[in-house]
C-alpha cells in the first residue's frame, strides 16, 4: 500500500502493482503481440512473394512491423487509455504518473522505448531486478518516466469522518446540499483525509481550489474568513448528519408496528340452574309416596 497526493486531491491511496501481477499482465500482453507478429509476418510473405527477399523494401518492412509491435503496442493502448494495456486491463493494472495523475504520452514514450531494450533485448533482467529492488516495485522505464503501477482493484483505507467545527455548527444547519454530488464529496473528504501531511503553501492551494467548486453548489456561502479545510469540514459534516437523520427515520416508518399486549377474553356469565320439575326435589330424587 503506498499513499499518491494529486494535484485536486483525488487519489490518495493506493496499492501498488507487485512484481507477480505485473508480470502476468506483462504475459498476456506478449501472448498477444506474438499474434500480432505472426499475422504480420503472414502478411508479409504474401507481399515478398512479389518481391526480391534482399531488397530494401522488404527489410524495412520486417523492421516496421517488430517496432510497431514492440514499442507501438505499449505506447498507442497507454496512450489512448491513460495507462491500461489489455493485459493491465484484464488484471486491474493501470500506470500513473508519480503524483498520482493520468500517465501522459512522453511518460508512455519512454515506457515503450525503455521497455524494448530492458525487456525484449536484455530478456527483462533488468526490469525484475529494479522492480524487485525499488520500493514502489518500478522497472527501469518507470524510473525513467516518472510513473508507477497500481492496482485499482486492491483495498483502499477508509478515513474517519469530519467533525464539525462549533463555531461553523449553526451557518451549516441552512445549508442547501442538494447540489453536491457524491464525487466532489469524495474529493473533499480524500483533502481533508491527507491534509496532516501536506505542507501550509499545499494544504491552502488544495483546499481553495475544491471549495470554489463546492461553493458552486452549495448555498449560503461561508462566513468571512473561513479557512477552506474548515468550510470542507463543516459541509461534509453536515451533509453526514442529515443522511444519518434520513436513514433513521426511513428505518422507524418501515419498522413493524408495536405488538399490544395479551388480554384474555372476557369470562362467559353464570348459567342459571334450571327450575325444579313438579314433584322432583332439587336433588334429583322424588320424596316417597
Amino acid at each position: 500500500m503506498s499513499d499518491v497526493v494529486t494535484g485536486d486531491a483525488v487519489v490518495v491511496d493506493v496499492q501498488i502493482a507487485q512484481l507477480p501481477i505485473r508480470a502476468g499482465a506483462r504475459l498476456i500482453d506478449g501472448l498477444i503481440q506474438v499474434a500480432l507478429l505472426l499475422a504480420g509476418g503472414f502478411g508479409l510473405a504474401m507481399i515478398g512473394g512479389q518481391l526480391d527477399p534482399d531488397t530494401a523494401i522488404l527489410n524495412a518492412l520486417v523492421i516496421l512491423m517488430i517496432v510497431l509491435v514492440t514499442v507501438g503496442y505499449p505506447l498507442v493502448f497507454e496512450a489512448l487509455t491513460r495507462g491500461r494495456t489489455p493485459g493491465k486491463m484484464a488484471l486491474g493494472l493501470r500506470v500513473v504518473a508519480d503524483d498520482g495523475g493520468p500517465e501522459r504520452f512522453r511518460q508512455a514514450l519512454y515506457r515503450a522505448l525503455s521497455g524494448s531494450v530492458e525487456i525484449y533485448i536484455l530478456s527483462a533482467a533488468p526490469a525484475v531486478i529494479c522492480s524487485l529492488l525499488h520500493p514502489r516495485g518500478k522497472r527501469l522505464g518507470d524510473v525513467f518516466a516518472g510513473t508507477v503501477v497500481i492496482s485499482e482493484r486492491g483495498p483502499r483505507r477508509t478515513a474517519p469522518p469530519p467533525v464539525m467545527p462549533p463555531m461553523l455548527a449553526a451557518w451549516a444547519a441552512t445549508l442547501e446540499l442538494s447540489g453536491l454530488t457524491e464525487e466532489l464529496a469524495a474529493m473533499a473528504r480524500q483533502y481533508l483525509a491527507r491534509l496532516p501531511q501536506l505542507n501550509p503553501a499545499a494544504q491552502y492551494e488544495m483546499g481553495r481550489r475544491i471549495a470554489a467548486q463546492v461553493a458552486t453548489v452549495v448555498a449560503p456561502p461561508p462566513p468571512p474568513g473561513v479557512p477552506p479545510h474548515l468550510y470542507l469540514a463543516a459541509v461534509l459534516a453536515e451533509r453526514r448528519h442529515r443522511e444519518s437523520a434520513r436513514l433513521a427515520q426511513a428505518m422507524r416508518a418501515t419498522a413493524a408496528p408495536a405488538v399490544e399486549p395479551y388480554q384474555p377474553p372476557p369470562a362467559p356469565a353464570p348459567t342459571p340452574a334450571p327450575e325444579s320439575a313438579p314433584g322432583v326435589t332439587p336433588g334429583g330424587f322424588a320424596p316417597p309416596a
